[in-house]
């Protein structure tokens, strides 16, 4: 009896204390897709060039802007997209249409139109693009480098 009366506390314990079987969790999918983007337009309203003559290249930078920082003025002679892994950014056009991007963010570029991007964050501003350019063809053309 004694040892009943001791086994009791350990017992009641034990029951207080065990938790059920968790259910087991939903299964995960083993692919998930999301589409970032999807566009027949630049991000400042005009339609995508159609396809230049030539050779393909496939091109995929990731260019980080510290903070503060801008880049140069600058275009692309040929379509590309982004996503802003981290950061901020802000894009200015020559004619003066400004675009505010936060990380996570995605943009399809304006193409053979003068723009610069810049940093206006605390953090390094990282973006991921891909051009759709033609073989041995700059993806981006320096306003200095027109002499303009």
């Amino acid at each position: 009896m004694k040892s009943l009366l001791l086994l009791l506390p350990v017992l009641l314990l034990t029951a207080c204390c065990v938790t059920p079987p968790l259910e087991d969790p939903p299964p995960q999918k083993p692919i998930a897709v999301e589409t970032l983007l999807k566009t027949t337009e630049s991000w400042d309203g005009q339609s995508l060039p159609a396809y230049a003559e030539g050779q393909p290249e496939a091109t995929v930078l990731r260019i980080t802007i510290a903070p503060g920082a801008a880049l140069p003025e600058h275009k692309h002679p040929y379509m590309n997209a982004g996503v802003l892994l981290s950061g901020r950014l802000v894009v200015r056009t020559e004619a003066g249409k400004t675009l505010q991007l936060e990380a996570g963010d995605s943009l399809a570029e304006v193409v053979d139109t003068w723009h610069y991007g810049s940093n206006n964050g605390t953090e390094p501003a990282v973006i991921l693009v891909v051009y759709a350019g033609i073989e041995d063809q700059p993806v981006t053309v320096l306003r200095d480098a027109e002499g303009k």
